[in-house]
C-alpha cells in the first residue's frame, strides 16, 4: 500500500487554503473534482487552533488531499511570505494525515475581488468573502494545472528544532 503522504496524484475531495495574516480562506472539491465551494474563512490565531481546524474540516468533509496558496512575488521568488506558508505547509503535512500540496496563488485575491464584485457583491460583502474566493481560485488552478506536481514532505524531527 502507498503512503498517502507520498502520492503523485491528489485524492478528492480536495481542501485549499489561503493563509492570511489574519484569516485563512477555505474551499473545498467535490469528489469528481468538478465543482469548488467555498466555505467559510477560519479566524488565524495560534498554530495550535489552526491546525484543530483544518483537521476538523478534513474530517467533517472527508478531505483526501490540502492545498496550501504559495504567496510567490510577481516575478516567481520566494520571499518572507513564501517561506512562512512553506514552514506551516510542512508543519501541516508532518501533523496530518493526508498529503499537502503548494500552489502558486499569485494574484488570486485581486482576481477574486474582481469576481465577486462581477456577481454583484457590495464591498463589505467582498471583503468578508474575498479569502475564500481566492482559496477557491487557488483550488480551481491546481485542478486545472499540467504541470507535475509534488507532495510537501514532512520535516524529520531533528530538522524541524
Amino acid at each position: 500500500m502507498t503512503d498517502p503522504k507520498h502520492e503523485i496524484h491528489p485524492r478528492p475531495p480536495v481542501l485549499a487554503l489561503d493563509l492570511g495574516q489574519k484569516t485563512v480562506g477555505v474551499a473545498l472539491s467535490d469528489e469528481l473534482l468538478i465543482t469548488i465551494k467555498r466555505l467559510d474563512s477560519l479566524k488565524r490565531t495560534s498554530w495550535k487552533e489552526l491546525l484543530r481546524n483544518v483537521n476538523s474540516l478534513i474530517e467533517r468533509f472527508d478531505a483526501q488531499t490540502l492545498v496550501i496558496g504559495l504567496p510567490l512575488s510577481l516575478d516567481g521568488t520566494s520571499r518572507s511570505a513564501a517561506e512562512s506558508v512553506q514552514k506551516l505547509a510542512t508543519n501541516f503535512a508532518r501533523s496530518l494525515a493526508i498529503p499537502v500540496y503548494l500552489q502558486d496563488e499569485r494574484l488570486t485575491s485581486k482576481e477574486a475581488r474582481e469576481a465577486l464584485r462581477d456577481q454583484g457583491y457590495k464591498q463589505g460583502e467582498v471583503e468578508k468573502l474575498v479569502d475564500s474566493e481566492s482559496a477557491a481560485i487557488i483550488l480551481l488552478d491546481f485542478m486545472n494545472s499540467r504541470e507535475e506536481r509534488t507532495v510537501v514532505a514532512p520535516a524529520s524531527e531533528e530538522s524541524a528544532r
